[in-house]
This record gives C-alpha cells, sequence and structure tokens, in this order.
C-alpha cells in the first residue's frame, strides 16, 4: 500500500519513511503544501498523513481540497495542536484521526493499519484454481497447505489475480508491483514468476499462470 507524508521536518518525515518501508508500505514525502496537494490528487495513495502547519499550503487547506475531489482515503493529522477546539476543527475538516506529537511510531502505525482494514464488501481472500489469497493475513495456500512467498512475490500473485482473466503487461506489472515508472528491465518478472510457479509446485496441467509471448501475463482459471 502507498502512502504519502506531508511534513516539513525532515527528521520526523525521514523517520517516517523508514519505519514504514519496514512495514512494507510504499512512501512518498513532500515538505510543501502545495507540492503534497498536488501529488495527492495526482497519484493514487492508500492513506495521507498530513503535517497541520507547512509551507505554501496547510495541512487543514489540503484535507479540505483533498476532500472535494476524494471521499474516501484515509487523512491522519500529525501536530502539535491538542486543544478540544483544535481537533474538532481538524476532524471537520476531513480528517479520518489525529494523532499528537511527539507520538510513539508504533502508536501511529496502528492507527494507520485501523484505517486501512477492510470496509464491509470488501474482498480479503482471493483464489485462482487451488491457490488462495489472504491479503489480511498476507498468507498464501495451495490445496489448502501454506505457501512461504517473499513479499514481492505475495505482491505479484496478488495482482495478477485481481486481474484473473485479463491479459498484464510487463510495462503495468513493473509499474504496479515494483513502483516504478519509467523504463526498466522488465526480465525480473521472468524470475519472479519462475519462482512463483516453483513455489505453488504448478506443472503442465496446473497452468494457472500464463505467459503471454511478447506482452506479460495472465492468471486464468483452467
Amino acid at each position: 500500500m502507498r502512502i504519502l507524508i506531508v511534513e516539513d521536518e525532515t527528521g520526523i518525515s525521514g523517520f517516517l519513511k523508514q519505519g514504514l518501508e519496514e512495514e512494507s508500505f510504499i512512501v512518498d514525502i513532500s515538505d510543501n503544501g502545495k507540492k503534497g496537494l498536488e501529488m495527492a490528487l495526482t497519484s493514487k495513495y492508500d492513506l495521507l498523513l498530513l503535517d497541520w502547519m507547512l509551507p505554501g499550503l496547510s495541512g487543514i487547506e489540503i484535507c479540505r481540497q483533498f476532500r472535494k475531489d476524494d471521499k474516501e482515503t484515509p487523512v491522519i493529522f500529525l501536530t502539535a495542536k491538542d486543544t478540544v477546539d483544535e481537533t474538532i476543527f481538524g476532524l471537520q475538516s476531513g480528517a479520518n484521526d489525529y494523532i499528537k506529537k511527539p507520538f510513539h511510531f508504533e502508536e501511529l502505525l496502528e492507527r494507520i493499519k485501523v484505517q486501512l482494514r477492510p470496509k464491509s464488501g470488501d474482498h480479503t481472500i482471493f483464489t485462482l484454481g487451488p491457490i488462495e489469497l489472504n491479503t489480511v493475513t498476507h498468507q498464501a495456500f495451495k490445496d489448502g497447505k501454506e505457501v512461504s512467498l517473499t513479499l514481492k512475490e505475495f505482491a505479484l500473485l496478488e495482482y495478477l489475480i485481481r486481474n484473473k482473466e485479463r491479459v498484464c503487461t510487463r510495462t503495468k506489472i513493473i509499474e504496479k508491483v515494483w513502483d516504478i515508472n519509467f523504463s526498466y528491465n522488465t526480465g525480473v518478472i521472468d524470475v519472479y514468476i519462475n519462482a512463483l510457479r516453483r513455489k505453488l509446485n504448478l506443472d503442465q496441467d496446473e497452468n494457472y499462470i500464463q505467459t503471454v509471448r511478447g506482452v506479460g501475463y495472465i492468471a486464468k482459471e483452467l
């Protein structure tokens, strides 16, 4: 999942980026309010972390303008302001939660996880033939037996299964799974596909992940 941090204190933003990336999040940072709003509106994020006081544009104004375009993506304020009136003011601007500086990273991480929990009706289990993925527990199963996958292997398999019966081009896989938006050697995808097939013990009769020559891959029910 992808998080945008808009924070002008580089010590805080760097600390958060390192901690969140260790938890397998993709993290972008802006130290300017106007640039942060532009990033929030032009890229897809799963959650925004906003400082209240920012150069260029306040966190409150970012949240208000962002909510005109996006009603669903969670927003959490990081701020030293902590009066009841200020808390209410922040929440009324469209924020989902509010944490006072200084804070413990573990507390912020739990608040982020709460906001990112699947909503009622959201899918958490995805299947492909005998393969099952649980995106909440981050587990993969084949014929009921758990299969140990790396984070990137899991992300690749999840992307293919979410797009089941549709061809996934190499370029799109690199963009969505590796988060790389420029020319890149897509041969790395082949290495991961071969690893997935091996770990899932997919033989010729279980061709659930098929190669589309010159294009990419497709996950198909047989």
